[in-house]
């Protein structure tokens, strides 16, 4: 299995990166990775179920979300090189929002079927920078 693992320490209170980043819909807060949200389906991006489509090419899906702990879970289910039909299986990526003290910690995971390091490679880079989007969003 193949994985990645990223996080990053923002000074601000955990609830509001929370509110931040736990609409699936909106990912407003990192404007140099993200450069257009197709919503699909018509479920809310709050609700298990709810599809998204990033820069016209990463097809995903909100596994779970969690108020509570602070956590949503997604798949990508279609996207470019090897994230492609057929390069990958069962990718699923796990953001978590912890309350640490003078801020928050925000990890970001993913783990796919097959241990293929041009997926790593690809994805690492990209969630590196949805960090630093975030972080320069909430203390800019």
């Amino acid at each position: 299995m193949g994985s990645t693992f990223q996080e990053i320490e923002i000074a601000a209170p955990a609830d509001k990166v929370w509110q931040t980043i736990r609409d699936f819909h909106d990912v407003s807060w990192a404007p140099n990775v993200v450069t257009s949200v197709d919503v699909v389906g018509d479920k809310s991006g709050d609700q298990k179920g709810a599809g998204r489509v990033l820069n016209g090419v990463f097809h995903e899906t909100l596994r779970m979300l969690d108020d509570v702990s602070k956590t949503f879970t997604y798949s990508i289910d279609e996207g470019p090189g090897p994230l492609s039909d057929g390069q990958m299986k069962n990718y699923v990526g796990r953001v978590v929002v912890e309350h640490i003290a003078g801020g928050t910690r925000v990890e970001w995971t993913s783990n796919w079927q097959e241990n293929d390091e041009a997926i790593y490679e690809f994805c690492h880079p990209i969630y590196v920078a949805l960090l630093d989007d975030l972080k320069a969003s909430l203390e800019g």
